[in-house]
């Protein structure tokens, strides 16, 4: 079961998706006008399906923007068919095309093959719970609040969030950001902890917990 963004202004369009793509378990939110709230909710969509011509901002203009945001599929919904117009599809970060009209069954063929594939290792944006991690420009944000993370309460963060749930002990940890070759003791874990936990209440969250004589494990927030 995924959580599915449907975004169409043609409203007959919304309903047979979502009737469509509930009978295979899936949550699926239907939007008619993109706007600046759904900024904020959409790392909480596993696949978000656009249809091209929106009013106001049309689907390429969003999709290059969120594309650094979020490495869920986007598909294309579209009458558009000419070599140009899917060509800079792909450019700006689709991962597909369904033309209109499309049957029922291409649809839900296309968007679980996808699905399946989102196994994959996030390259672009990495989102748990409220808290994004730009991986290329190794930044961290906690809703619209930036964290100034240290490369190494960076990493820690990371390794963390990527994995969370999982208990991790401080010398897996240290071992993770600074290797078996570093001069150093696997207690500085304890105090980049500390500085990690004070950083992200500054920005009204407590993800991180101590599990006492074990480790420690990053819950969703």
């Amino acid at each position: 079961m995924a959580n599915i963004l449907a975004i169409d202004d043609d409203e007959a369009m919304l309903v047979l998706i979502q009737n469509a793509l509930t009978k295979d378990g899936h949550r699926v939110k239907t939007v008619s006008r993109i706007t600046s709230a759904l900024r904020s909710v959409l790392s909480s969509f596993d696949l978000i399906l656009l249809d091209v011509m929106m009013p106001d901002v049309d689907g390429y203009t969003f999709c290059r923007e969120i594309r650094d945001e979020t490495d869920c599929p986007i598909l294309f919904l579209t009458a558009r068919d000419l070599e140009q117009d899917v060509d800079f599809g792909f450019s700006v970060g689709a991962d597909d095309y369904i033309r209109k009209p499309f049957s029922i069954r291409e649809l839900r063929a296309r968007v679980n093959a996808h699905l399946r594939r989102e196994q994959r290792e996030k390259i672009h944006c990495l989102c748990v719970g409220s808290v994004r991690f730009f991986l290329s420009q190794k930044e961290v944000r906690a809703g619209e609040q930036k964290l100034s993370l240290t490369r190494s309460e960076y990493e820690i963060s990371l390794l963390l969030a990527r994995n969370h749930g999982q208990i991790y002990s401080r010398e897996q940890i240290f071992e993770y950001v600074f290797g078996y070759e570093k001069e150093s003791d696997a207690s500085a874990i304890t105090e980049h902890i500390k500085n990690i936990r004070k950083k992200l209440a500054a920005a009204g969250i407590s993800p991180i917990e101590t599990i006492w004589g074990i480790g420690y494990r990053w819950n969703t927030v």
